[in-house]
Formats: structure tokens, sequence, C-alpha cells
């Protein structure tokens, strides 16, 4: 049964140690709170992690949708104990919301990532480009679905504006009540290959699971006419075997989706940005008010949007930022860096209030 859900020759060859413990594979189907649904060779069983696994598992170690893991089975009870997780493939990290912070998983040992957005009046480039860096950083392959293409009046000029910023990932319409480019889609999930459907609430990912495995299998609701946005229904995450033989993976609406340690994500992302910067005058050049920026210059020329840029720089102070939370080092240092810089500004404010003839 795990054959169907991606089981290969590499996860077997990593299995090996927990295999000559008498531990058995199982791969996360679905994850609530302190409950996992795990699909082994004796059937689909609810798990939980043992004692030990729980203390030892450290920031984003616990198994999340997507995972294989190892484990003891009892499936006369239905149940079943996790003792240890598979090194894992690919991660979906993000920032976690709230004051705590910290690293979360969102999934697990996916090959592709679907980015949904909607081809209506909430259509964010912008949106676009953190899920792109997000992706990139996971080492999954990115592909670009704009939703409802029934109910957009120039599909093609909206594709176009997306492609310009897709850096180089597939860009395909889709329309789950048409049928309308799901034949595309399907493309990109051959048998045994995942996929994870990442996007804001509304844009229509259920309705597009549904689609693509030909059955009403996540809830849907319908679209709020007067901001012409679905409504969120997906509540927890999901790994779905679909008769092609190809598993998608679910996703809650994300309303914060904050990047962690993304760095390569992002210059991937905004490549254009890096190679414009070659030749700026200073390696160190924030395209700001640096003398001698051909990023800015780009920009002044028509070459490059300045909202472009603006998100560049936005998505850059919040990496920033974040690896200021997660290092203390890093934050004190950052802290007497501003420090010195105030006080430099302060000592030169004090020279020309002095004046040349004033010692």
């Amino acid at each position: 049964m795990i054959d169907q859900y991606g089981w290969s020759d590499g996860l077997r060859h990593d299995f090996a140690p927990h295999a000559a413990h008498g531990l058995q594979p199982g791969r996360v189907l679905v994850q609530r709170r302190d409950v996992w649904r795990i699909v082994t060779d004796a059937g689909e069983l609810d798990a939980r992690v043992s004692g030990r696994f729980r203390a030892d598992a450290d920031d984003g170690g616990h198994p999340v949708t997507g995972d294989w893991v190892a484990a003891d089975l009892r499936p006369d009870e239905g149940q079943a104990t996790i003792r240890a997780l598979l090194p894992r493939r690919t991660a979906f990290l993000r920032w976690a919301s709230g004051p705590a912070g910290g690293r979360q998983v969102v999934a697990a040992n996916v090959d592709v990532a679907f980015l949904a957005a909607s081809l209506n009046a909430d259509l964010s480039l912008r949106r676009l480009e953190r899920y792109l860096a997000m992706t990139y950083e996971s080492a999954a392959e990115p592909v670009i679905v704009l939703t409802k293409a029934d109910a957009c009046p120039d599909v093609d000029a909206r594709v176009a504006e997306v492609a310009a910023i897709a850096a180089g990932a597939p860009v395909l319409a889709v329309s789950a009540r048409t049928g309308q480019g799901l034949d595309a889609l399907s493309a990109h999930l051959p048998r045994g290959r995942t996929a994870v459907l990442v996007g804001s609430s509304g844009v229509g990912k259920s309705t597009l699971v549904n689609a693509l495995a030909g059955a009403e299998r996540m809830a849907t609701q319908g679209v709020i006419a007067e901001g012409a946005r679905g409504r969120h229904t997906t509540s927890h995450r999901e790994l779905i075997l679909l008769p092609s033989g190809g598993l998608i993976l679910d996703t809650p609406g994300m309303r914060e989706l904050g990047l962690f340690d993304a760095d390569e994500g992002l210059a991937t992302t905004f490549a254009d940005l890096e190679v414009l910067a070659e030749g700026c005058r200073f390696s160190d050049c924030g395209h700001s008010n640096e003398p001698g920026c051909a990023v800015r210059a780009a920009v002044e020329a028509g070459d490059l949007d300045g909202e472009r840029l603006e998100s560049w720089r936005k998505l850059q102070k919040e990496l920033a930022h974040e690896r200021r939370r997660e290092d203390p080092i890093a934050r004190q240092a950052e802290q007497k860096r501003w420090a010195a810089i105030h006080k430099a500004g302060r000592a030169r404010t004090r020279e020309k209030r002095r004046g040349p003839d004033e010692d």
C-alpha cells in the first residue's frame, strides 16, 4: 500500500536501521493536534508519538503531513506509536505567527508546489513573489496556478503579468468549473509524485483538489460576491491519493507567511535584480540612495518595476528581522551597530553646530 504513497528504494535504504528494530514505515496523511493519521502496509492507523520522541524532537522536528515515520503498529486496535522521523527530502518552512515565533514546517517531502492565486481583483504579484521564495528555498519545483480562469475577461494578459515575475516557473490558468488547464496541471503529478497546494484563503484550492480527484474530497463554499473572494474552508493539511497515482497535499489558507531562512530562495526569485546588482558601484549596495546603483537606474529607465524592487527590499528586511529574533547574538550585534551609527550621527550634528571657528 505505501508504494502508492511514494515509497521508494531510497526511503527503504534510509529506513533500514529502523527495520532492524522491528519498526514499520508509514506516511502522515493528516495531522490534528496530537494525533496523526498514517498510511502503512497494514492500512490507515491513528498514531501518537512516543514519550521519548516528544522529548527529543527539536523545533520543527515533530511529524507533519507528508512525513515518513518509523512506528510500532497495532493494526487490530487501529493504532500506532511513532518512534522516529525519516530525513526530509524537502520541507516548506515559514516563521510561525504569534509572539513566540520559531520555525514551522508546513509540509514535507513534496516534489512540486502549486502556488495558487485567483484571477480576480485579489491577484497579488507581491504575494506570489513571497510564495516563490518559500518554494525555491524548500527545493521543490514551483508551478503558479491561476484559478477561476472562467471568470477572468483577459486571461492572457494576467498570465503574462504573472510570468514576468515568475522567475522561470510555469504559469497555468485553470478553471475547476470548466476543466480548462486541468490536463496541463495533472501533467505535473505523475504516479508517485507529491504536490503541495499553497495559497490564500478563498482562491479555490479545495475546489481544485476535488476536480483533480474526481470526487468531493474537500469541503468547499461559494464566493463572496462583493469582494470576488472565496470563503476559507480547509482547516487542516491532508495528503490525498489521486486517480492518476499522484498525491496532493491541501493546506489551509495562510493569513501570514513569514519567510524563514530563505536567502537562497529570495535570490532565485529575484534573479533579475541579482544580475542588475552586479553593475552597482558598491558590492554591498542596498539599492536605496547609494551612488552608481544599477538597480535604481533600471527602475528610472523603466526596465524594472519599482514595486518589484520595493517587494525585494521588504522581504530582505523581513529576513533580517527574523534572523535577529532567532539569533540573540545577531540581535545584540545589530543593536550595537545601530547604536554606533546613531552615536556617530549625533557627533556629526554637534560638530556642524559648533562650526569650524569655535575651537
